[in-house]
């Protein structure tokens, strides 16, 4: 049992998904590894996971993103690398 344990404080109206649990929280309920958040509503966390898919597939598909090599040489993409 830890001495010192830190109480998790959010604001009303926060809504978290919970990775491990599959769970939608309100309040910051569980450590901060398991969950996803703060959102506005109780339906923008029951999506999270989607939210996520979405926005990595546009982020992996954004030229502004990519690197020149595909990242082979180890180097940036500002070429001095």
């Amino acid at each position: 049992m830890a001495l010192f344990k830190r109480k998790t404080v959010g604001k009303p109206g926060e809504w978290f998904f919970n990775v491990e649990t599959g769970t939608v929280e309100e309040g910051p309920q569980s450590p901060g590894k398991d969950r996803m958040g703060p959102y506005a509503s109780r339906e923008e966390a029951a999506q999270a996971l989607e939210t996520a898919r979405e926005r990595t597939s546009e982020w992996e598909n954004d030229p502004r993103w990519r690197d020149r090599d595909g990242g082979r040489d180890g180097g940036d993409d500002t070429g001095r690398g």
